[in-house]
């Protein structure tokens, strides 16, 4: 009864945390320059257990991209600064990075987004030529056209906050003269094609640099006394601020009546510096990671656009012992390399198949990992409301369900929630057909575990 009553308790909280509107996860930036991490499998296995729903890594490793496949998890793949020349040349190598790199992993493994270079435009490598990045954007783009899978991966570039001629006053903020040309290409496609626009901000830098005209709560993305703009509006931390930068200047090359989101493609804050780093402690990177993902959590936008979610992936998953430059980049990560925590940060997940007893790597309690024959299928946390009743019309309609449990004197009609529902009918059609990955796809709403989701008379079906 105790073990019924826990499982009932457990996906009440699934279903109350998954019926708020537009509920944001946290994406995480997942390096691999160091020769002490843990395989991708082992990362992807651990990730399953924390309130980390998307990862952004810098490359197209395929044992990356094998890790992740079932996992529920997107992926942000990435082309290598080097390689963006390459893609650009024409169409067909753009089809053939695709078809080599991405396309053998589809659909098993969830990839949302493809970044093309990072940082490209303000590289430190002159050989870098500016009109490739567009052109290679438009082929990849072109690539997904052919395939029918445009609307589920974009193609985008994330930019450092160098590409701003000034970030201050935010409402005043353009791109640098040098990028105008550019910027405006990229701008446009983005605003054409729906992808969103990335930027890696980062308050650590400004405050480092200027730690005697740069709040440090202001950085840390606490409550201190607001910072005004010349219009008026009133910022409480820099990153909202950095973001708002950026907003302006895509409305100032004329797009600001198109629908461009922005991704904060990278933030973060490191934890160990050179001599005389005074900014680079566990504390203040605890701080700021800790507000970082509350902020990301809260759905809110910025001062400019406060009902305007902004995606968040925190920088970085690791300590990256092998990267080049100062202590402070080697030193961004929330987990060292043996899966300890750098510093105390909450990344659990009360909506993740967990076992109370179990405690793998990462310091958070894992889902049980003994891979048993029995598998179910559910609906994620963060499925649109919108498509998860279509998935319910389907599954109990065309897709041949019997959805009797879950009508009004059904064993399953309780909780009388969508979500609740959706999973009841997305199990049954997935155990009908055999159990195939592709088979709990359900336009990305669907998500398989390996803790049974049955609670009281309602039994979820299962082989």
């Amino acid at each position: 009864m105790a073990l019924i009553n826990l499982h009932l308790l457990l996906l009440l909280v699934l279903l109350q945390f998954g019926l708020q509107r537009e509920v944001s996860g946290i994406g995480i930036n997942y390096g691999t320059i160091g020769n002490n991490l843990p395989s991708p499998k082992r990362v992807a296995q651990l990730l399953q257990s924390t309130l980390i729903d998307k990862v952004k890594i810098y490359d197209s490793n395929p044992e990356i991209l094998e890790a992740f496949s079932n996992t529920g998890i997107d992926l942000i793949v990435a082309v290598e600064n080097s390689h963006v020349a390459n893609i650009s040349a024409n169409p067909s190598a753009a089809d053939q990075w695709f078809a080599t790199r991405v396309m053998p992993f589809i659909p098993a493994t969830s990839i949302v987004a493809i970044a093309v270079g990072n940082e490209y435009l303000t590289s430190d490598d002159d050989k870098l030529d500016h009109n490739a990045l567009v052109q290679a954007m438009q082929n990849l783009h072109s690539a997904l056209l052919s395939r029918g899978l445009n609307r589920k991966i974009k193609v985008t570039t994330p930019h450092s906050m160098a590409v701003l001629a000034s970030s201050f006053p935010p409402s005043a903020s353009t791109f640098a003269t040098m990028l105008l040309p550019t910027m405006t290409a990229i701008v446009g496609f983005l605003a054409d094609t729906g992808a969103p626009f990335m930027v890696n901000a980062y308050p650590y830098f400004a405050y480092r640099d200027n730690p005697t005209t740069v709040s440090l709560e202001y950085a840390l993305l606490g409550n201190a006394t607001a910072v005004h703009d010349t219009k008026g509006i009133m910022y409480t931390n820099m990153l909202d601020a950095q973001i708002d930068a950026v907003r302006s200047a895509i409305g100032s090359l004329g797009f600001g009546n198109r629908s461009i989101k922005i991704t904060v493609s990278e933030s973060g804050w490191p934890s160990k510096g050179d001599a005389g780093d005074i900014a680079a402690t566990p504390d203040n990177a605890r701080t700021y990671n800790s507000r970082l993902i509350e902020r990301a959590q809260s759905n809110k936008g910025t001062p400019m656009k406060p009902k305007e979610i902004i995606e968040i992936f925190v920088f970085a998953l690791f300590n990256e012992n092998k990267k080049q430059g100062g202590t402070s980049e080697k030193n961004f990560g929330i987990f060292n390399g043996d899966g300890s925590k750098v510093y105390n940060i909450d990344l659990s997940c009360q909506f993740c198949s967990n076992n109370a007893d179990n405690k793998l790597g990462f310091g958070e309690k894992g889902s049980s990992v003994a891979r048993g024959p029995s598998v179910w299928c559910v609906a994620k946390p963060h499925a649109d409301d919108k498509v998860v009743q279509s998935v319910i019309d389907f599954c109990c309609g065309p897709g041949g369900v019997d959805c009797r449990e879950i009508d009004e004197n059904g064993d399953c009609f309780a909780p009388d929630k969508l979500h609740a529902h959706a999973s009841y009918a997305m199990n049954a059609y997935y155990q009908m057909h055999g159990r195939n990955y592709w088979n709990c796809d359900f336009k990305g709403s669907g998500l398989v575990t390996f803790s049974d989701p049955s609670y009281g008379k309602c039994q979820y079906a299962h082989q």
